[in-house]
């Protein structure tokens, strides 16, 4: 696999390496071995899989304090913009964001780590979405950002007014207006 960085050095673009031939294609989708050999060692305990359609914004979303998770996400079918948000008070990158297009086609994954929001559009017909997350999810340490926080500045590549989101998604705080005991600090190690 392959390792690029992102506009943010923490988010980093994985490139598998693919093997095609006339019957298809093969390839490693996670290697905790090569994966701590290229970044750190991270031990992954849930996949969660979602399919969606076309317009379809998923997002902010992040886990509050201890049950922050780092995330390796991928696209099985279709095409999405994915989004991570740095949300550590006093980074240098604090409030900017970092983007890939992931496809089924292209087989990139994007490694969001603890401490940044995350989300998705959806820029295919439809999408089958797959992720990894270090720690288990705790619906009592659900956090948020509105996905259309205008100091973000995101493009989701959707047409203006055709988002389709969750009435959930469509109530998120601006970042600025979101506890700073809800986010998280920079320079703490949050792998501890």
């Amino acid at each position: 696999m392959r390792i690029e960085h992102t506009s943010i050095p923490e988010v980093v673009i994985v490139h598998p390496e693919v093997f095609r031939d006339a019957r298809g294609y093969f390839f490693e989708s996670f290697n905790e071995k090569a994966f701590a050999e290229l970044m750190f060692p991270v031990h992954f305990v849930q996949d969660n899989e979602s399919r969606s359609c076309r317009e379809v914004i998923r997002g902010l979303h992040y886990q509050k304090g201890d049950a922050a998770q780092g995330k390796l996400v991928r696209v099985i079918r279709g095409r999405v913009l994915d989004i991570a948000v740095d949300i550590r008070r006093g980074s240098p990158s604090f409030g900017k964001w970092a983007a890939a297009e992931l496809s089924g086609e292209n087989a990139a994954q994007l490694f969001i780590p603890r401490g940044f929001a995350h989300g998705f559009s959806v820029l295919s017909d439809e999408a089958v979405f797959q992720y990894k997350c270090d720690r288990f999810y705790d619906p009592s340490a659900e956090g948020a950002v509105a996905w259309d926080d205008p100091d973000l500045g995101i493009d989701w590549k959707i047409p203006s007014g055709e988002e389709i989101l969750s009435d959930k998604d469509r109530r998120h705080l601006r970042l600025k207006d979101i506890a700073p005991e809800d986010l998280f600090e920079y320079g703490k190690n949050l792998y501890e």
